[in-house]
This record gives C-alpha cells, sequence and structure tokens, in this order.
C-alpha cells in the first residue's frame, strides 16, 4: 500500500513565523526531558552489566542523532511536531536480559524488531488499529504514563525545596501576570528562574578538560539466536508499537493534528536498523516529547517545535562525549519539575478526553493499571492498561 500523504501546507505558518519563542522554549523543553531522566536509564543499563564506553556512546549517537536527524525531516514533511526518539521500556528489558544474552545477540534482536515493526506499518495494520482503539481507553493509559511525570512538580519539593520552589516560582508569577504571559511563557519563567538557582548554589555541571568532542559511532555485528529471538523480539516491537506510538500518535489527535500513523511506523522500523547496528534499541515516536511540543505553542506553528527538538536531539547525538556529562550532571529536581510543570495542561487535556465520555470504566481500568506499573511476560504496564481497559470496555461500558 502506499503511505500516507503529506497535508496540504496552506495550514501551517511559515517557517519564519512558526519559528519563534514558544516553539523553541517547546523544543528545548522536550530536549531536556528526553536527554536527562531517559539518559539515565541508558547509563544505567550498560553500567549494570558492565558495557564498554564505545556500546553507551553508539547507543546515545543513535536513540539521539538518528532519531533526531529523523524528527527534523518528518515535523518538516507533515507539518507537525513528530518528536522521534528511542524506546523507554525496550530499554529496561535490556536491564534483565543482558545478564545472560550477548550485546550481540540483542543487536540481532533489534533487527528482527525493526523488520517486524516496519512491515506492520507497510500493511496498514496499524493505522487500522489506531483509527478504531478507542480513544478514552487510550487516554486513559497516556494518564497513567504521564501522571508520573506531574508529580515531578511535588516530589520535587522533597529532594531540593529551594531549587523545586524556584522553578514553580517563576511559572506561577509569568502565569498570574497577562502582561508577562504574553511575552513570556510560564515554562520560560520557570526554566529561567531554576537556572538562576541552579547558577546560585552551584549546581551547573563542569565539563572536565581533554574531553572529545565528537562520537566516534561503532557497528556492531549482530548474532542472530533463538533465544534471543525469543526473548526479546516481541517485547521490543511492543514497547514500540503499543506503547510508545500510540501515546505520540494519541497525543497528536487529541491536539488537533493527524498522524501518519502508517507512515511513523515503517520509518520506526527501517530507522531501527540504522540505530540498531550501532547499538541503540528501537526508535519510536516519543509520547511525553510530544506531548510538551504541543503544549506549548498554537497548532500551525508547532512542527517548528518538533524541528527544534530534532536538531538539538541530533546535536547532542553527535556531542555525546560532552553532552553527556552534562546532562548527567544537571539536578534531577530541576529536570522532573520542569518537565512536570510543562506537562499539566497535556495530563488534564488527557484526564478530560478519558474520563468525560461514554467509557468511563474501561479508561480508569487502563489509567490504575498503567499507574501500577505490573509487568507480565516482560512487557510492562501500559500494554496491559490497554489490553485491560478495552476488555473491560467491551463488557461494561457496551452501551
Amino acid at each position: 500500500m502506499s503511505l500516507e500523504a503529506p497535508p496540504p501546507g496552506g495550514s501551517a505558518a511559515p517557517f519564519r513565523d512558526a519559528l519563534n519563542s514558544r516553539t523553541i522554549l517547546g523544543g528545548s523543553v522536550a530536549f531536556l526531558f528526553a536527554v536527562t531522566g531517559p539518559l539515565a536509564i541508558i547509563l544505567s543499563v550498560t553500567r549494570s552489566v558492565g558495557l564498554p564506553e564505545d556500546v553507551t556512546m553508539g547507543w546515545i549517537f543513535g536513540g539521539y542523532g538518528v532519531c533526531g536527524l529523523a524528527s527534523i525531516v518528518f515535523s518538516l514533511l507533515y507539518k507537525q511536531p513528530i518528536g522521534l526518539a528511542w524506546t523507554i521500556p525496550g530499554a529496561a528489558i535490556l536491564l534483565s536480559a543482558l545478564d545472560h544474552l550477548s550485546f550481540a545477540e540483542a543487536v540481532a534482536a533489534y533487527l528482527a524488531s525493526g523488520l517486524l515493526i516496519a512491515m506492520l506499518g507497510v500493511s496498514g495494520w496499524i493505522g487500522w488499529l489506531t483509527e478504531r482503539t478507542p480513544v478514552p481507553v487510550v487516554m486513559g493509559m497516556v494518564a497513567g504514563v504521564f501522571l508520573p511525570i506531574g508529580l515531578e512538580v511535588v516530589t520535587g519539593f522533597a529532594v531540593d525545596p529551594t531549587l523545586a520552589g524556584a522553578t514553580v516560582a517563576g511559572f506561577v508569577l509569568c502565569a498570574l501576570i497577562p502582561r508577562i504571559a504574553r511575552v513570556v511563557p510560564p515554562v520560560l519563567g520557570a526554566l529561567v528562574a531554576g537556572a538562576a538557582a541552579m547558577t546560585f548554589s552551584g549546581q551547573i555541571p563542569a565539563v572536565p578538560a581533554g574531553t572529545d568532542w565528537l562520537v566516534r559511532p561503532v557497528v556492531f555485528a549482530p548474532d542472530f539466536t533463538i533465544r534471543a529471538m525469543a526473548e526479546l523480539v516481541l517485547p521490543l516491537s511492543i514497547s514500540v508499537l503499543a506503547v510508545q506510538n500510540l501515546q505520540g500518535f494519541s497525543v497528536l489527535r487529541d491536539a488537533g493534528h493527524v498522524p501518519p500513523a502508517n507512515t511513523l511506523t515503517t520509518v520506526c522500523g527501517f530507522g531501527s536498523f540504522v540505530t540498531g547496528i550501532v547499538g541503540s534499541v528501537p526508535m519510536c515516536v516519543a509520547g511525553p516529547s510530544n506531548a510538551i511540543m504541543v503544549s506549548m505553542a498554537a497548532q500551525p506553528q508547532r512542527y517548528a517545535a518538533g524541528m527544534v527538538f530534532g536538531v538539538l536531539m541530533l546535536c547532542f547525538g553527535l556531542f555525546a562525549p560532552i553532552t553527556v556529562v552534562v546532562a548527567s550532571g544537571l539536578p534531577i529536581t530541576f529536570i522532573g519539575v520542569l518537565g512536570g510543570l510543562a506537562m499539566l495542561p497535556v495530563l488534564g487535556s488527557a484526564f478530560r478526553s478519558a474520563f468525560s465520555g461514554k467509557l468511563e470504566r474501561g479508561a480508569l481500568i487502563a489509567f490504575m493499571v498503567t499507574v501500577s506499573g505490573i509487568e507480565l511476560l516482560n512487557i510492562g504496564a501500559p500494554f496491559w492498561g490497554l489490553v485491560f481497559g478495552y476488555v473491560t470496555s467491551r463488557f461494561l461500558d457496551r452501551d
């Protein structure tokens, strides 16, 4: 089948008008979210199983640099904020798998997962399924995924009350005074206030002398084994298709966009071949990052936020030796509170979409299962939230 054609460009603002303070801020905050908490997962996995530094840098180059380039291309092509990244649940799966599988076996599973994902995208099955999945149930799952991010606004005060207080104060100040809010978005106020607090408290990370600038990616040879295929391919594919991508598609639809589900699924599949051979888990549509971008600007301008996000991700991957030091040194409280503040409008929209219609029971079960964090058959809670939420709606929300 033919993939979805880009929409007519008339509804999108010209790039010179779309690139403004709000879209730059949206792309930047989405980028900061993508390179802090998720980066910590990469470092945790590689250090826990003793992988060498070239694996870590290759993973970062593929997961950020390659995905950043794809984000630029498809945000511009489809005139909507399309942030592509690597699958976070897929990375978490490796933490238990690499204690008995070699990294070459994991790379082979990345490639096999990419092939499966691409085939499902080309077949059109993903677009068909996305259009028929009950929106309230999906948004219940999305609300469950985003709730912990929003709660960082509260929990940050327990870790570093001064930094959290300064960040929230900058947000509130801009939000309360309309004259300031028209010029300075509240999240930008939070960013500036938090950065000032970090500077005064000496929490700005420094780059050690002699650090290399550019990454030197290595191509890894795959080792196809039955045990790796059986253990990793299906969980990795589900983490992309039914967790990350479905989040991203739902966020974009809820914000008034029409994401090309089949095309993006195919791109994630074939893109996973490129990211996989340099050591990164499969590519996906980044739900939280897209949620941040759609909350920051008017719809005709949002695609510029996706391009800003992509440029920053590309630079982060190319200059990984330096950027990893800086990103991993930023206070987790600052990133958590800033990401939580940016997520508040999207979280509110997800709750409204989930619980204001006729599928409240299914949406509630999807939300509760997702928040529970259960893992069954090596597959995470968001997928099971969708499954149990859909089954609940079929039997209890039949009207």
